[in-house]
């Protein structure tokens, strides 16, 4: 047998140990070291109250630290990428309820323009009051509250709205036609898939009570909300400076999904009537630009044919 295997044959059951004796006193008079119950041990009793108290202690310092960096990271997205807003009034039902929770693309218009149908969120700072008026905070507490929460879409912002787009620079936005329609640019549109439907009785708001008939200016916008009878949107506002329009500057931002609460969790997406053909200004000639293309290439093509035969 190798050396080996005799390391690991176990003793045999009449084999006497003389390293230990029958009282648990060693063969050289020290008591055995029992791993688990030392005091000294990480695993004994001491040394493990020794470990949890370490462990929560840890965890009590690093939580600061955590929510710190989590309110940083929350303000720098809020300020450049995404922001979460708070639906405080029924003007855009059914599409937003009061409670829901949205997120708002901060960097979509650098990378295209406001298009008809978008659902934005603006400031109205000096140009448009409040739909809804909130006690400001006072004290220093409330006002850090108050801010924390504005960053994270679960209390509303003072001068923000919410409202859909209906016309964009240069169209002509009036109310209504014989049918009772929005008209922009001449067009009508079919509001159906989202103006605002009573649940009870099953009736759809009207597309607009008043009448009204405005150019949006350059670097303006008509907004609407979806709730016409309740919403104090463009058509209020008609006397204001801008005709009722808002600045594009105010846009904040794309408003594209309901994240609160989760029974209503949805994308919010440009209606088909906006995409229909003719309704901007320049759909109606599409050929224009190349038209205007050989118009001025005739005189260009005619001028070169004289001085070839001049030279001929």
């Amino acid at each position: 047998m190798s050396d080996d295997e005799q390391g690991l044959r176990e003793p045999a059951s009449n084999e006497t140990r003389h390293d230990i004796s029958s009282d648990g006193a060693r063969g050289d008079g020290r008591l055995p070291q029992v791993i688990g119950e030392d005091a000294d041990q990480p695993g004994g009793e001491s040394g493990g109250k020794k470990s949890g108290k370490k462990k929560q202690g840890s965890f009590w310092k690093e939580l600061p630290i955590l929510v710190g960096v989590a309110l940083a990271l929350a303000m720098v997205i809020k300020a450049f990428a995404v922001q979460a807003f708070y639906i405080p009034s029924q003007s855009m039902e059914n599409t937003l309820k009061v409670g829901d929770r949205v997120l708002v693309n901060k960097i979509v218009y650098h990378t295209r323009d406001i298009k008809r149908g978008d659902v934005v969120v603006f400031n109205g700072l000096d140009s448009w009051d409040p739909e809804v008026q909130y006690a400001a905070p006072k004290n220093p507490v409330s006002k850090v509250l108050h801010a924390i929460g504005s960053a994270f879409g679960v209390v509303p912002g003072e001068k923000d709205y919410i409202k859909r787009v209906i016309g964009v620079p240069g169209d002509r936005v009036a109310c209504c036609d014989a049918q009772g329609h929005v008209t922009v640019n001449g067009h009508p549109l079919v509001e159906t898939p989202y103006l605002y439907t009573d649940p009870q009785t099953g009736e759809q708001n009207r597309p607009s009570d008043s009448k009204f008939k405005i150019t949006v200016p350059a670097g303006h916008l008509w907004v609407m909300g979806d709730h016409r009878e309740v919403s104090y949107d463009s058509r209020g506002h008609i006397g204001d400076p801008g005709g009722g329009t808002i600045p594009e500057s105010r846009v904040i931002g794309r408003a594209f999904v309901v994240v609160w609460p989760l029974s209503r969790v949805k994308t919010l997406s440009i209606p088909s009537t906006f995409g229909a053909p003719g309704l901007a200004l320049n759909d109606t000639l599409p050929e224009a630009p190349l038209a205007l293309g050989f118009i001025g290439a005739l005189p260009v093509t005619l001028l070169r044919r004289r001085l070839r035969n001049r030279r001929a």
